[in-house]
């Protein structure tokens, strides 16, 4: 009896190191394709100039002054905020799915995105500057104020007894609605052009990086998925139910609340700084756990990397679409995301929700 019990002990240790070293064999892959798309994304551009002028200028060795700036003030801020932008939203999305165990959950639940809308939209066609002396960042930082507003909301919603999963996301989509009703309201007294200028915004745009956003928005990555990966056993004992979870130690309550502030600040950062950009936060996270399952450990990190290499691949296809012209962003992860999430739903995707 003890024998078999080894026997099957040693088994299952087996089967767990191959599980583990069959996802860190993805991870290395998925790295490895992030970073042939980001060069990729560097070398495609409008300006005609070679792959040779491109990774001197990055070098140093730049042929002339217009071509450093193309290189380093547009083309690789670009290129690293997609898949910084990416890896925020797909880790937003990964716990927002986690925490409420929704298959349909992404940042945009809490009505996030409308928020950020409404507080652009002040800035844009109202003038309003929530913080005056920052006159170059007015417009993320009235996005983001905002989307920090709806999480206060929620976070003060979420301390009430008996608020479960679903009324949370009840919340989030009344907030949605009221927001999105306000943004119509300020669109409709817009003049042309500050109506132009809010839909460009809306539409998400990659052209809107600089070197300055791009390191406010990996600080903010970076420290969220600290805590995030400092907390995966509580988290992936959250996915599996709350009594589970609650069986286990884990406070169910305190790990939401903290959850929802974090996948907020995710997620403001990001959309504040580069506009709507949908879809990423709902099917990256789907997406890595068809390769590597629900525990967290590799679930955070493989969304990160999936949600990077999507907005990478979007970003280099706004370039290729009609020559000269970049397509925003988000229109190009909407026509991905539609179809892309159809077949995760009619070919066996419902396995992974």
């Amino acid at each position: 009896m003890e024998e078999d019990m080894i026997a099957q002990n040693k088994e299952a240790i087996y089967i767990y190191k191959s599980l583990a070293k069959k996802k860190k064999l993805i991870l290395v892959f998925l790295i490895i394709a992030i970073i042939v798309g980001f060069f990729a994304n560097i070398l495609i551009g409008s300006s005609g100039l070679s792959i040779s002028e491109v990774f001197r200028t990055i070098l140093g060795k730049a042929p002339d002054d217009m071509t450093k700036t193309i290189v380093w003030e547009i083309r690789l801020p670009m290129a690293l905020m997609g898949i910084v932008v990416g890896a925020a939203l797909a880790v937003g999305g990964c716990e927002m799915q986690t925490i409420l165990r929704n298959p349909m959950a992404s940042p945009y639940t809490l009505g996030i995105s409308s928020a950020a809308s409404f507080g652009a939209a002040t800035g844009m066609i109202l003038g309003v500057r929530f913080i005056p002396s920052f006159t170059n960042l007015a417009i993320p930082i009235n996005a983001f104020l905002c989307t920090m507003i709806v999480a206060t909301m929620m976070y003060l919603f979420t301390k009430k007894k008996h608020v479960g999963k679903s009324t949370i996301v009840l919340f989030g989509i009344a907030l949605s609605f009221m927001f999105n009703a306000l943004t119509a309201v300020l669109q409709y007294i817009a003049t042309e052009q500050e109506l132009q200028g809010f839909m460009f915004w809306s539409f998400g745009d990659l052209t809107k990086a600089t070197w300055e956003k791009l390191f406010i928005t990996i600080i903010v990555l970076f420290l969220c998925l600290i805590i995030f990966t400092k907390n995966a056993w509580k988290l992936t004992a959250l996915s599996l139910s709350d009594s589970k979870a609650i069986s286990l130690g884990v406070d169910v309550q305190k790990m939401r609340r903290m959850s929802i502030v974090l996948i907020s600040m995710l997620s403001a950062t990001a959309i504040c700084f580069v506009g709507t950009i949908g879809f990423i936060g709902l099917v990256a996270p789907h997406l890595a756990r068809m390769l590597v399952g629900e525990e967290q450990r590799f679930l955070l990190p493989i969304s990160a990397l999936v949600g990077g290499l999507i907005l990478s691949v979007a970003s280099i296809v706004s370039k290729i679409i009609i020559p000269g012209v970049i397509i925003p962003i988000g229109i190009v992860t909407s026509f991905i995301g539609v179809p892309f999430f159809l077949v995760l739903i009619f070919k066996g995707g419902r396995n992974y929700m």
